[in-house]
């Protein structure tokens, strides 16, 4: 059975929304339609690999300030931009902001669920780094001070030797702890634990 996956829809036209419902759901997609952004943003939004199709000209907020609200209310599903008024601009405008995707109205079918395909994608890899990064998270909280304390001195590629007499320690605690460390983490080789040790510290964690 294939993955489920969403896309949500923003747009001021029912006609639209209802065209693009049926021609998204055809393609087995979940789809949910919103007459507005704040109809978008108060939706429970199921925990699926979606994509987000709106529409550049709104009544009241504009896409383009909606994909800013997005980016405040921490919402990272990749944005299409769809518009019957589009200009060089403000293409650019959408895209320097993070869309991955400006189609002018009229546009064709499969150029909108090509876009819409690579969104899905690239949320389902988002996700995924997501999920492997809580997982790397959770395995270094169950490391004590003392091995979190050694943890970047051993990624740093320094010897137990050395480590040992940084902190004071014998060469033989070095060892147990460093052994520990490559437990806890689950790292197959000093170049896996310094990869670790480097998306740690990418992520704002004392490393």
């Amino acid at each position: 059975m294939s993955e489920q996956t969403a896309v949500f829809v923003v747009d001021d036209d029912p006609s639209v929304l209802a065209s693009l419902e049926s021609l998204l759901a055809s393609e087995g997609h979940m789809v949910r339609t919103f007459e507005s952004g704040r109809a978008f943003l108060d939706f429970a939004r199921p925990d699926l690999p979606a994509c987000l199709i709106v529409d550049v000209r709104l009544r009241g907020a504009s896409g383009l300030e909606f994909q800013r609200e997005l980016e405040r209310h921490g919402i990272q599903l990749p944005v299409v931009f769809i518009t019957g008024h589009g200009d060089v601009p403000m293409s650019v405008a959408a895209m320097k902001a993070g869309a991955i995707e400006f189609l002018l109205k009229p546009f064709r079918d499969q150029d909108l669920l090509d876009a819409v395909h690579n969104g899905i994608e690239q949320d389902r890899r988002r996700r995924a780094e997501a999920a492997q990064m809580a997982e790397l998270r959770r395995r270094y909280a169950a490391m004590t001070p003392r091995e979190r304390e050694i943890l970047p001195l051993v990624a740093s590629g320094l010897m137990n030797k050395q480590i040992a007499v940084s902190l004071n320690l014998s060469e033989v605690t070095v060892k147990v702890h460093r052994a520990q460390i490559m437990q806890k983490l689950k790292a197959r080789s000093l170049a896996d634990l310094v990869r670790m040790a480097d998306r740690l510290a990418g992520m704002g964690d004392k490393v």
